[in-house]
């Protein structure tokens, strides 16, 4: 399994570090943020308990710097996350490193369902792990982490995946030759950017991957647990029920990049795309940017 993880830096033109290799974990949820606050915090603190002393070490302040993450930064974003007080949204943001890409941080970006500022918000909150937490750790240990967290969380859509972790997305600031290639040749290697998609997605999918969660409306919408089973009888696929009529369902025994060199797609991969497929998030409108129709491709990859 080790030697299935392509080892991967990329870099801005200063030389900054913008992505690299590791595991996302998000979930999208789609309730106001004043509804699950207090969900949201405890599954930030389940993620802080999990990863190593020192991980988390700075956050985006009110003014937007960069500050030291300590006491009284903790209780800073405890109470932007699960605090009363009003507003139009929440957002914590706590990383490994101020000015580069670490392989540790949280993001979360509280909307409001009715809010004038997004086309479709969904209340957002995404993790990042190094691969090297990955194999020091088992996959059975990330895999059972993803579970706990999602637990707390009354998601419609969530995943965990091999992933090019970033900051805000600024994997794309690197070298788009480079990343392009990543892209193409590992189906598997998701390209995560939670603050984009929690404007936009609404309750729709971004895809099958190596854990898929799936919540209302969305699982009534895809026919239900007994749907998904009948779409993907395949020996590596588990269906796992969850409380509050949702589903884990788990495609692979790990999260594999699925390097299109040496093999290709598993089945269930494409399987699953395809009953996911009329309710897979895409652009609309004619003459769309590039940026947006790359988008749109990228998500419509295992169809």
């Amino acid at each position: 399994m080790n030697d299935g993880f392509p080892l991967i830096r990329l870099r801005d033109r200063g030389g900054w570090l913008v992505g690299r290799d590791g595991v996302v974990v998000c979930f999208f949820i789609h309730r106001g943020y004043s509804e699950v606050g207090p969900s949201i915090w405890r599954a930030i603190e389940t993620y802080r308990r999990a990863i190593p002393p020192g991980s988390l070490n700075w956050y985006t302040s009110d003014d937007g710097d960069m500050v030291p993450l300590d006491g009284t930064g903790w209780e800073h974003n405890r109470e932007e996350v699960a605090g009363r007080m009003g507003g139009g949204g929440r957002t914590a943001e706590l990383r490994e490193s101020p000015s580069e890409t670490g392989g540790y941080q949280v993001e979360y970006y509280g909307r409001r369902l009715d809010s004038l500022f997004h086309d479709a918000p969904v209340t957002t909150l995404a993790f990042t792990f190094p691969t090297e937490y990955l194999v020091e750790q088992g996959v059975a240990r990330l895999q059972s982490l993803a579970l706990e967290l999602a637990r707390e969380l009354p998601f419609n859509f969530g995943y965990a995946s091999f992933a090019l972790v970033s900051t805000q997305g600024s994997w794309a600031e690197g070298d788009w030759n480079i990343t392009e290639a990543l892209l193409a040749r590992y189906p598997g290697l998701d390209a995560p950017h939670a603050r984009r998609f929690s404007s936009v997605l609404g309750t729709r999918a971004l895809g099958p991957y190596w854990l898929t969660f799936l919540g209302q409306p969305l699982l009534g919408q895809l026919g239900g647990i007994d749907a998904l089973r009948n779409a993907l009888p395949f020996p590596e696929v588990s269906v796992l029920p969850m409380d509050g009529d949702r589903v884990l369902v788990t495609l692979d025994e790990w999260p594999d990049p699925i390097d299109t060199q040496t093999k290709s797609v598993p089945p269930q991969y494409r399987a699953l795309a395809r009953l996911m497929e009329p309710f897979l998030f895409q652009y609309e409108g004619e003459d769309l940017p590039l940026d947006r129709s790359d988008t749109n491709r990228w998500i419509r990859r295992f169809l």
